[in-house]
């Protein structure tokens, strides 16, 4: 609807223009009709790569141009044989790479689709949550704190609303929003009675009329129309990157150093230049970073079947490496069920009267966020929406027989302020008449007693001393010890109401009406995640807004320690200095009562002490605290900003999702550590083989061809298998990776150089032996050749894992890696005894004798693996 200048028109004239209806919002009829006209409500989306593009990328590569370079030299020099195996290691090369960059990139892009953003909007007289790619002009949206503007919009009712326009104004500070008419000519950042796609609601509430959809939204206007998906690199891959970049000059170096001896030795020019180029290609980990990439692509798939949605790639690998888990309570260790269990009126309490509870039932029902999306459904049908806590609140004062539309239709709501962990209370203001008002309170019990100065009792209003304030209290620490979460209620009548009141400086001299306690049963699978928290060296804390006892009888329940020592509210936080938290922290398993400043100082303290911490959160003023935390994790019924900042969704807020993603993520190390053992053990081995065998000046040990088919051939399809292998059993029974782990392990270390040396040795003095023995090159390479090969698919079996030796461990578990090793077999054989291998590869038939010289030595070099392993098994356990 270009050329409307909506900020100038009033909101009777926005609505007059839109057709639409402040009290029903759209009709279902009316939305297909507009759907139809404006189509939906979304951005062009960022174009990632195509399989095309991904492939040819492939190309790119410092390694193919290498091949390529020495495909084309040696069909210069009329080696078409070496021509043939080199251009044929590129087209491999350039395949492996594909497939691996391709199930990478799809693993993500199906990750992307499932970060949907919804919106409260107003249809056919009922409120509704809805895709916002659903909305169309003249909708209805209600606008809450934390919520990401989903669609250009006029404000039609304001209620303390401030956003965040910094993505569309570059202003970092919260606009103060309005409902006035403003002038025709007022700049877009000062139009300050709209709101704009993409900006994030800080503060109150607001109902919005939409006026722009998807591309005509200021937002759209100037999106980027073209422009390519860049995930950023994860610490591992970093380091990953960067030691193969050192690795692949150290091989260059001593290639070059390789050609230059060869020559000076009076070897051939031509031999020398193809060698050195299947040194070069065998030794250099290229494929490498892109193994890293599909492990975490894969891993990040597997916690999303799982129902967690890992948002980074980076916190994918952060996750193996978690120590501390701070978690809410209500609908991670809880079900998230909330229903009432208890209501005792002020009378009652006082007077021990007969319980008389509509006051307090009255206030939730109309002072609550909850809503019902289809009122006129049978009750069984109902879809009620909302937090947990307002949705009991809501579902109880029906029970009760409030009759909500019926109570709403007395009074005008004018004024409301939303629930947030620093005031910890929700309060509405409703017109009665032109002179009188009432507010309705509904809270934390601490709170709103700290708000009260008088007390409902027989529906007459008396002061609230400090007696019967005891009494409440009494009656409140025996609530919460049964481990209920406790709401209290109370109202102010307003005379001489003007409608320019601010909630926050009436919300004072209320009259307390009662308490209201809710159950929230247990979520049955938490005592065993606990547990197994436990076993894997994982701490677990519990950090919630809820009153003390409510979160010592639930940390009881999971076996957490709740003596004085484990317990500390924020109040008393807040008295402590960091030197004297450092002094306690150990010893606390509870944090009740907390604010946001208070889970970011938590983190912090953690994080000094060198943790990984894992932290819950869902409203925007959690934001703070989930960015500092190493894994930010956000409840799927969280707000889009929360959602945003976050690394981990939990899409149905079970704790059992954060201790499957922290498994996943382990394993995830684990694989990472196994491919980069792998590769680089091959690599250091071929290298050492070729210059020890240059500098002795004997005959070369393995030819180019033989090279290149053991490096792609042969370890091909393993490294890639590995990304695949499963979790070992025990994951979840050793202490996480410290903070700032070294990329090598003392185990990789030793296995990649001490038996990589020891290998050499094994092939050298072989290779010198039959050399003498028969002095028949092809004969001896070829036996070179496949030990080589057979040592690498025996090799493989030992990297399943670096924490159990073979007899301990299912060897055949990886179905991938078993029909990878089949085929090397396969390949191997063919090598061997199929003439246009063996024209190519200059190799011959070989015999029982020679395999079983091929085989001990395999087998020789695994046993020395496995001694190793023991060996580190044997300290670990140690220690």
């Amino acid at each position: 609807m270009a050329g409307i200048f909506w900020h100038n028109l009033s909101t009777k004239e926005v609505i007059k223009i839109l057709k639409t209806n402040l009290k029903k919002g759209l009709s279902q009829e009316e939305i297909g009709i507009r759907q139809k006209e404006f189509g939906k409500n979304s951005l062009p989306e960022e174009i990632t790569l195509s399989g095309i593009k991904i492939f040819l990328r492939q190309f790119k590569s410092p390694l193919i141009y290498i091949l390529l370079i020495a495909g084309f030299v040696t069909l210069f020099l009329k080696e078409y044989g070496d021509s043939i195996i080199i251009f044929g290691a590129t087209i491999v090369n350039v395949f492996v790479g594909f497939f691996q960059e391709n199930k990478a990139s799809q693993a993500l892009k199906e990750l992307k689709k499932v970060a949907k953003s919804f919106a409260q909007v107003l249809r056919d007289g009922n409120f509704k949550i809805i895709d916002s790619e659903e909305l169309t002009p003249g909708d209805m949206v209600i606008l809450h704190p934390g919520d990401k503007v989903p669609a250009d919009g006029r404000i039609i009712e304001s209620y303390n609303l401030k956003i965040n326009e910094m993505t569309l104004t570059g202003e970092w500070l919260p606009a103060d929003k309005t409902v006035t008419v403003l002038s025709e000519k007022t700049s877009l950042a000062d139009r300050d009675n709209m709101v704009y796609m993409g900006t994030v609601v800080e503060d109150g509430k607001a109902k919005i009329v939409i006026t722009e959809i998807g591309t005509q939204t200021e937002i759209g206007k100037i999106t980027q129309m073209v422009k390519e998906t860049k995930e950023e690199q994860t610490p591992y891959q970093e380091k990953v990157a960067h030691f193969s970049k050192l690795i692949s000059l150290i091989i260059v170096f001593i290639c070059l150093f390789i050609f230059v001896e060869g020559l000076i030795k009076g070897r051939g020019f031509n031999e020398m230049f193809i060698t050195s180029i299947a040194v070069v290609v065998a030794a250099i980990p290229e494929g490498l970073p892109v193994c890293i990439t599909v492990v975490l692509a894969l891993g990040m798939q597997k916690i999303l079947k799982k129902q967690g949605l890992v948002r980074k790639l980076a916190s994918a690998e952060t996750l193996g490496s978690t120590s501390i888990i701070a978690t809410d309570k209500t609908g991670t260790l809880t079900e998230g069920k909330m229903k009432v269990t208890q209501v005792l009126s002020g009378d009652h309490i006082i007077e021990n009267e007969k319980n008389n509870p509509l006051s307090v039932f009255k206030t939730v029902a109309l002072c609550n966020e909850a809503f019902i999306e289809n009122p006129k459904e049978p009750k069984k049908d109902w879809v009620v929406r909302g937090d947990p806590t307002s949705k009991a609140l809501l579902l109880g004062a029906i029970e009760f027989g409030i009759n909500i539309k019926k109570e709403q239709e007395g009074f005008e709501k004018i004024q409301e302020m939303p629930f947030d962990p620093i005031h910890k209370y929700l309060a509405s203001l409703y017109k009665i008449n032109e002179k009188q008002g009432i507010l309705f309170v509904c809270g934390a019990p601490e709170k709103i007693l700290e708000l009260s100065k008088y007390i409902e009792v027989n529906k007459d209003k008396k002061g609230l001393t400090e007696l019967r304030s005891e009494k409440i209290k009494e009656k409140l620490n025996e609530l919460t010890g049964k481990g209920q979460r406790v709401i209290a209620t109370a109202y102010k009548e307003i005379n001489n109401l003007s409608g320019e009141e601010i909630i926050e400086k009436i919300c004072q001299d209320l009259v307390f009406t009662g308490l209201i306690g809710l159950e929230d049963p247990l979520r049955k699978e938490v005592k065993k995640s606990i547990r197994i928290c436990k076993r894997a060296g994982i701490r677990t804390i519990i950090v919630t807004g809820d009153h003390k006892l409510t979160a010592k009888a639930i940390a009881k329940q999971i076996g957490l320690p709740v003596k004085k020592e484990n317990i500390i509210e924020g109040k008393d936080l807040d008295n402590l200095s960091d030197e004297q938290f450092q002094e306690i922290i150990k010893h606390i398993s509870i944090y009740a009562r907390v604010e946001p400043k208070h889970k970011m100082r938590i983190v912090e303290n953690w994080q000094k002490r060198g943790e990984v911490v894992a932290m819950t959160g869902d409203g925007v003023n959690d934001a703070p605290a989930l960015k500092k935390a190493d894994i930010g994790m956000v409840l799927g019924s969280g707000t889009d900003v929360a959602k945003e900042i976050a690394d981990l969704v939990l899409l149905n807020d079970n704790f059992s999702i954060i201790v499957d993603a922290v498994e996943e993520g382990r394993k995830i190390l684990d694989n990472i550590r196994k491919i980069i053992t792998y590769l680089l053990a091959d690599s250091f081995t071929e290298t050492i083989l070729i210059g020890v065998g240059i500098m002795m000046g004997w005959p070369l040990p393995i030819s180019a061809a033989q090279i290149l088919w053991v490096n792609l051939i042969e370890d091909g399809l393993p490294d890639i298998a590995l990304a695949f292998e499963p979790k070992e059993k025990d994951i979840m029974l050793k202490p996480p990776a410290k903070r700032n782990a070294p990329l090598l392990t003392q185990e990789m270390k030793t296995i990649i150089f001490i038996i990589g040396i020891i290998t050499d040795l094994m092939l050298l003095g072989l290779f010198w032996w039959l050399w003498q023995k028969t002095q028949d090159i092809v004969y001896v390479r070829t036996i070179v050749f496949a030990t080589l090969a057979v040592d690498s698919l025996l090799f493989v079996f030992a990297c399943k894992s670096l924490r159990k030796n073979l007899w301990q461990m299912n060897i055949f578990s990886n179905k991938f890696l078993n029909i990878s090793v089949i085929i090397g077999i396969l390949m191997l054989v063919s090598a061997i005894y199929l003439p246009p291998f063996q024209a190519l590869l200059k190799t011959t038939a070989i015999g029982p004798y020679e395999w079983s010289i091929i085989i001990s030595l395999g087998l020789i070099d695994l046993i020395l693996i496995e001694i190793t392993k023991h060996h580190f098994i044997i300290k670990k356990q140690a220690i």
